[in-house]
């Protein structure tokens, strides 16, 4: 069964995407959390962060990680700073099981997060 993220990549259900390369995508949440929140997601289905495998991913979470610091300037974030969040399983508040990381801004983030 696709998750809604792959669907998403494959056109199935439209996005705000204003990211996307050859491994990765980034789209605006439709439950924002702050005034900037956009999920990156890997084209790869990788459910959960326990499935990553260091030299296998390594070039993967590098294309996230750049994603997340090229939107973050281009949102205007990047100079006052932003979150990033990676839930994993149920306990850790991941609702979609597809890796993806939570790029936060706009306000100041509180700790401890909840």
């Amino acid at each position: 069964m696709s998750t809604i993220f792959k669907k998403i990549i494959d056109r199935e259900i439209p996005a705000d995407i204003v990211y996307e390369n050859d491994k990765v995508m980034a789209f605006r949440d439709i439950n924002p959390q702050a005034p900037v929140h956009i999920l990156i997601i890997p084209k790869e289905e990788i459910p959960t962060v326990r499935e990553i495998k260091g030299e296998k991913h390594a070039d993967l979470l590098a294309a996230m990680f750049d994603a997340a610091n090229e939107i973050a300037e281009k949102e205007g974030i990047s100079k006052d700073g932003f979150r990033l969040v990676i839930n994993c399983d149920k306990n850790g508040g991941q609702e979609v099981y597809h890796l993806h990381m939570h790029l936060l801004g706009g306000r100041r983030m509180q700790w401890p997060p909840g």
